[in-house]
């Protein structure tokens, strides 16, 4: 099923300003959460998909790669949401602002039941070739984090075992009363798990977690610029209480290359030639990115600060449709000595052009 446009789920025309987008995603935020839907799919589907559309259009580049390009042009950002909660994790600010801390207007917290809570998110970065990005490939990040502690499964208790917190009898949550208003906040006892501690485990000294090292096999795909960043689903740290894990992002920055300066999806080789050469014109063997090379005509006459397009042989575009092109930027060499006989041949040669 083809995903509908960003803009028509959240009703507005492509010049919506971000203030509108904004103002549009709350609207349909309020109308959706599933606080105020509870057990309805179709309203949590809806909801998942105005966040989604919300999520695009408010960041610049991804609404300049979609505006440009439509969904395709978003395959390598990794769009779209394993569930509610990472929503509520994803766009925690613009909750804030919305409903208050918990990113609900009802209360209820981005945790679920038994102090259930989604995981953090990780953050690393990746440095590739100009080829690599270009071109794509698999590569394995090493990843250095806390995770749970296998001696306790993660409880921070010795065995495994908690007890139910005296506090908010289990819940997590305490209740406040202010006139006719009931607020609900994280328990502070047992920080809204629910249950407490009586032996700390041995291994991790009670906190449920330890240093892990792992590595994740990411996918990055043919296009990729520096300075984007790929979502990785379900990479990021174990969540709390059965809660579902976090997400890994990955921040690409491309490494200079010797022979060619990259611009969009067009690349740019230098070459220096002759003044005869400038002037008569030559076919010259010109690298190519994918360390192959090929004949390239420079033609007769051709000026200082000019450029020879070869279509085709830039970078491949994000949204699979062909590459950009590369552009030979010819400099001209002035030598800055002469022998006697090439002053003489460059004054006749001068003469002779006059004529």
């Amino acid at each position: 099923m083809s995903k509908r446009d960003y803009y028509e789920v959240l009703g507005l025309d492509r010049s919506a300003s971000l203030s509108d987008i904004k103002k549009s995603y709350r609207k349909l935020a309020l109308e959706l959460h599933p606080d105020r839907n509870p057990g309805d799919t179709h309203a949590e589907e809806k909801f998942k998909e105005a966040s989604e559309a919300y999520g695009v259009l408010s960041d610049q580049q991804k609404k300049a790669l979609y505006d440009q390009y439509g969904h395709r042009g978003l395959q390598s950002q990794g769009q779209g949401f394993s569930d509610v909660q990472d929503i509520f994790s994803q766009f925690s600010d613009i909750f804030s602002d919305f409903f208050g801390a918990g990113g609900s207007p009802f209360g209820r917290r981005a945790r679920g039941p038994g102090g259930a809570e989604r995981g953090a998110d990780l953050r690393t970065g990746v440095r590739l070739t100009l080829k690599d990005a270009a071109f794509g490939l698999k590569k394995e990040i090493s990843l250095t984090h806390p995770g749970p502690c296998a001696t306790c499964d993660g409880s921070g208790a010795q065995g495994g075992k908690r007890k139910t917190c005296p506090r908010c009898q289990g819940t997590g949550q305490i209740t406040h009363s202010r006139g006719f208003v009931l607020l609900q906040t994280s328990c502070p006892n047992c920080q809204g798990m629910g249950s407490t501690v009586e032996q700390p485990c041995e291994s991790c000294r009670g906190s449920g977690q330890v240093e892990v090292k792992r590595t994740v096999k990411v996918t990055f795909p043919a296009g990729i610029d520096h300075g984007q960043t790929l979502r990785v689903p379900g990479q990021g740290l174990a969540g709390r209480g059965g809660g579902p894990p976090g997400n890994l992002y990955v921040e690409v920055a491309v490494e200079q290359d010797d022979r060619f300066t990259r611009e969009g999806y067009d690349l740019i080789h230098e070459v220096t030639l002759s003044f005869p050469q400038a002037a008569l014109g030559e076919e010259i063997e010109i690298p190519m990115l994918d360390d192959s090379s090929e004949r390239v005509e420079i033609p007769a006459g051709t000026q200082p600060g000019e450029a020879v397009t070869v279509r085709g042989k830039g970078v491949p575009r994000l949204n699979g449709d062909g590459r950009g092109d590369l552009h030979v930027l010819v400099h001209v060499q002035v030598p800055k000595r002469l022998s006697g006989k090439a002053k003489k041949l460059l004054k006749e040669l001068e003469v002779t052009l006059k004529e």
